[in-house]
């Protein structure tokens, strides 16, 4: 790590154009751990999508903030830096580093956001002119590269293909971290009679609630006894499947729907005994890291960023085109964990702790290079 850090604090503004909750999570806990910066931080909410990605440049457009100037920028996926610096000539020299959340190349195209390929501009335009890159798993990082690349296959002439090259060189993967305080010793042995099974994500389509009521409906069919937590962030319109759960396995629920208080939310994930995915869409998965983190064996389809940290035994077979059949899949290997002594892996390297000197470390390196140069 470089030692050579200026007298006064490097200033930097952090920009978030599309503030939900995970962002706003990793922003705060980024700027409480780096105390060896001063920070400003701007936000916009995480509503009207497609206005946010494209427009956040015009919308801070008269912000005081950007007209001062600043040691370095850091911008999640969602800022459209080119324009933000262009805008703001004073800017066009400060570096920056991109934080991608997710990339717009690895979105369900169901999900009526691949209609025009701004999205897709708006993060590669960004990622070029950025001085660092940084991606929250290794699976956000290659299917963006590999995003880019086909995207240039599809174009007439012109096509820059050295920037592959590029890319793939300042892009650097460094998780969103776990907090330190949920990495904690289980006070009672796993139920392997009857587990306390966890689904725990955002309650939208992309993270296959459909999928997991036909596990549980596969469970149930194999004799398996099973209770159940359904939670994390709902929304006034959501999948009729989390009705049909409901229903159908009610009589299992431990807990139901959002829990507004952090405190009751980490005391569940201390209880439950398996952490599940079904999800189609996920980045990093921050939400089973949690759970993990706190004790939870994993049961997760074998896709996404989920191989990454979650142990091939706990990983069932991904048939993302047969939802049937990957629930039975799922349900074997549930069923199979249950009768192995198998044990958490808890992903201690990404903790906050160890987490916070590796982005000291980036941010200090691009800093000090820019001084430099």
């Amino acid at each position: 790590m470089p030692d050579t850090i200026p007298a006064h604090k490097p200033r930097i503004l952090l920009l978030s154009a599309y503030d939900a909750d995970s962002h706003r999570r990793w922003r705060e806990q980024l700027v409480a751990s780096q105390s060896s910066f001063e920070w400003q931080t701007l936000t916009l909410p995480p509503r009207f999508f497609r206005w946010r990605i494209r427009g956040n440049a015009l919308t801070w457009l008269n912000e005081p903030l950007l007209q001062q100037r600043w040691d370095l920028l850091l911008v999640t996926s969602m800022v459209d830096l080119v324009s933000i610096r262009g805008l703001h000539p004073h800017l066009a020299s400060t570096p920056a580093v991109l934080y991608m959340h997710e990339n717009q190349f690895a979105y369900p195209e169901s999900q009526g956001q691949h209609a025009s390929v701004d999205p897709q501009m708006v993060n590669l335009y960004s990622a070029l002119a950025a001085d660092v890159v940084l991606f929250n798993s290794d699976w956000n990082r290659r299917s963006f590269l590999e995003g880019v690349a086909g995207l240039y296959r599809k174009l007439p002439d012109g096509v820059p293909l050295e920037t592959l090259d590029l890319l793939a060189d300042k892009a650097q993967v460094v998780q969103v971290p776990i907090e330190d305080h949920l990495f904690v010793d289980r006070t009672e042995p796993l139920n392997r009679t009857c587990p306390h099974l966890l689904w725990n994500h955002r309650w939208e389509y992309d993270k296959g609630p459909d999928r997991l009521l036909l596990l549980l409906d596969e469970l149930e069919s194999q004799g398996q006894d099973f209770s159940l937590s359904v939670v994390g962030q709902t929304f006034r319109q959501q999948p009729e499947a989390f009705d049909a759960i409901r229903q159908g396995h009610g009589h299992r629920l431990v807990h139901w729907g959002f829990l507004p208080q952090r405190s009751d939310y980490d005391q569940l994930l201390s209880q439950a005994d398996v952490v599940i995915s079904s999800a189609l869409h996920d980045f990093q998965g921050l939400s089973m890291l949690e759970a993990m983190a706190s004790g939870c064996l994993a049961l997760a389809p074998d896709r996404l960023a989920y191989p990454e940290y979650v142990p091939s035994s706990q990983l069932y077979p991904s048939v993302p085109d047969n939802a049937k059949a990957e629930a039975r899949g799922a349900a074997h290997q549930l069923v199979t964990l249950m009768s192995e002594s198998v044990d958490c892996r808890k992903p201690l390297e990404w903790g906050l702790g160890k987490l916070a000197a590796i982005y000291e470390n980036i941010l200090i390196t691009t800093l000090e290079k820019h001084r430099v140069c």
